[in-house]
């Protein structure tokens, strides 16, 4: 009884032909298994070729818009740079004639008003009124010259 304890009872061999039936399903479940895998290699492949032409075509619109961007830029920066320059000789002109006018003031006899101390010079809105007596519209201030009589 000692013996029969300490080897394990093996179990009977199937007989022969079973044996092959059992084979038979797994070799076509094998087969099964491969083509399935084939497939989804195939598949794989497909998707990562398609994402690959994807990442291309969106890597060539990106320097694209890039390029246009930069492009824009440049234009928008010279545009700037062109407005900057006409304002500045618009202001030297408008400078140039506000000078031509203070000159033709005083070469008729005129004083520029900038020059008079305050105590000679009264300032005065001009105010529209409506009919019905409210102001209706503010127009900027008005400087007069007082001038003193002459004894």
């Amino acid at each position: 009884m000692a013996d029969s304890e300490s080897t394990p009872s093996l179990p009977a061999p199937a007989p022969l032909s079973s044996r092959k039936e059992n084979i038979t399903p797994m070799s076509s479940k094998i087969a099964e298994l491969n083509e399935s895998r084939s497939e989804l290699l195939t598949r794989i492949q497909s998707l990562k070729q398609d994402l690959q032409g994807w990442r291309s075509k969106l890597d060539t619109q990106v320097k694209i818009y890039k390029d246009e961007l930069s492009e824009l830029k440049k234009s928008l920066n010279v545009e700037v740079e062109q407005l900057r320059s006409e304002f500045k000789e618009l202001r030297t002109t408008l400078q140039q004639q506000q000078e031509d006018v203070t000159t033709s003031l005083r070469n008729l006899g005129l004083q520029d008003v900038s020059g008079d101390t305050k105590d000679n010079v009264i300032q005065s809105p001009i105010v529209k009124e409506r009919e019905d007596g409210v102001d209706a519209e503010h127009v900027p201030t008005v400087v007069i010259k007082k001038e003193e009589p002459e004894y």
